[in-house]
């Protein structure tokens, strides 16, 4: 299962390279040509400015850090360096073709006071490696400005070819030099990101929450107490209407008591809590209006939060599976696979299931890309449907808790 998900990221991986791939280069002047050679002509302005900046600011800052002043203009130097990047990897964006995630921004606000902030920009490494871009660019964009342009008057025929051949090695400086810094920075965007999702996430559960609330076993509760009241200004004048009132009240209480297990239920299943996966899903597909087969196959329990997330994603899916899938059987394992916990949800229905179906997977996937996971849907039209997600492993530690502490 694990390569299987691992051939899914690599078969998206490639078809997004594929998106950046250009067509081959020919004598006939295309669109990317043209552009190639816009590029190409103006590198040698955009070189002469990144290298006078670069110059003036590396002599004016290393020149004068004998002084208090030298190190700050340095570190100013480099932060407007950061900015010449910016500049670069647009104009290698719009001409030619280059996909670059754009680096993080220093983090500079409230970071410990000046002197801290001055070592942060100071030891910027996308700011230095945008220096040494704007160092090596100046002789580089005098040599394809007079290669692009003697080229376009005397060897036009084949200046495509020249262009793309010029070209592929500024896209190779582009993504050398003014890409993240590494993996670790790319991930630090999308950290940043998911925790967005994870927040809004959050708040529309509270939302649900209050709403259910309010509508639902609080309404009832109001409704109890007023029937109750009466039921007792009767009780001397007219007793069987009072004990009329007592039953319907005694009903009221129960339908209560059953919205407020199943808004409980919602938040955290307390089956959950005292004896993990394998009975909390049992009931999850006790519940369902198809025969599910349970497979938990699991040595220990992961962490709570991770336990959590695992539930209601079988959780919804089964209830997509009640709605939607007009299914006849279906089946949910789960198991541990190294350090990553994976759950799968199957169907015999009509399939054609999608992320933008409007079933609620969008905000599955959206939820397991928070905690680093995967969401897998396999969903032919005519079926089956194999929904897989991949959750990190991590282990359960005692501020989790047990059933065994509560019930104690």
């Amino acid at each position: 299962m694990t390569e299987r998900l691992s051939s899914s990221t690599r078969a998206g991986s490639t078809g997004e390279a594929d998106c950046d791939r250009l067509p081959p280069a020919r004598f006939a002047y295309d669109r990317h040509t043209w552009k190639e050679i816009a590029h190409l002509l103006a590198n040698l302005p955009m070189a002469l400015f990144g290298f006078v900046y670069v110059v003036t600011m590396l002599f004016t800052g290393l020149g004068l850090t004998v002084t208090v002043i030298g190190f700050p203009l340095l570190a100013a130097g480099l932060v407007g360096a950061r900015q010449i990047g910016k500049l670069e990897r647009a104009r290698a964006r719009a001409l030619l073709g280059v996909r670059i995630d754009e680096p993080s921004p220093l983090p500079l606000r409230g970071k410990g006071g000046f002197f801290a902030q001055l070592w942060m920009a100071l030891k910027d490494p996308v700011g230095w490696r945008t220096v040494l871009y704007d160092l090596i660019r100046l002789p580089w964009g005098i040599l394809t400005f007079v290669v692009t342009l003697t080229s376009l008057f005397v060897l036009w025929p084949v200046l495509p070819f020249i262009a793309r051949a010029l070209a592929n090695a500024d896209r190779a400086m582009v993504r050398g030099l003014l890409s993240p810094s590494d993996e670790l920075e790319r991930r630090i965007a999308e950290l940043e990101s998911d925790r967005g999702v994870v927040v809004d996430t959050a708040a529309a559960d509270l939302r649900r929450i209050e709403r259910d609330l309010h509508d639902g076993a609080q309404a009832r509760l109001v409704n109890l107490a007023m029937g109750l009241g009466l039921a007792k200004e009767k009780l001397l004048e007219d007793p069987d209407a009072a004990a009329a009132m007592v039953e319907e009240a005694h009903g009221e209480v129960k339908l209560a008591l059953q919205e407020l297990r199943d808004l409980a239920r919602g938040i955290h299943p307390a089956v959950l809590t005292d004896r993990g996966l394998d009975a909390a899903l049992s009931s999850v597909a006790s519940r369902c209006t198809v025969p599910v087969k349970v497979t938990v196959d699991l040595a220990a329990r992961p962490a709570a939060a991770i336990e959590g997330i695992a539930y209601f994603t079988v959780s919804e899916l089964l209830q997509n599976v009640s709605k939607h899938s007009g299914a006849k059987s279906a089946a949910v394992e789960v198991w541990r696979s190294a350090d990553r916990l994976l759950v799968q949800v199957w169907d015999d229905g009509r399939g054609g299931a999608r992320l933008d179906g409007g079933t609620g997977m969008k905000g599955l996937a959206d939820r397991l890309n928070a905690v680093d996971g995967l969401f897998v849907v396999e969903s032919p039209e005519g079926g089956p449907t194999t929904v897989t997600a991949e959750l990190p492993w991590r282990d359960r530690t005692d501020s989790d808790g047990d059933g065994a502490s509560r019930t104690k």
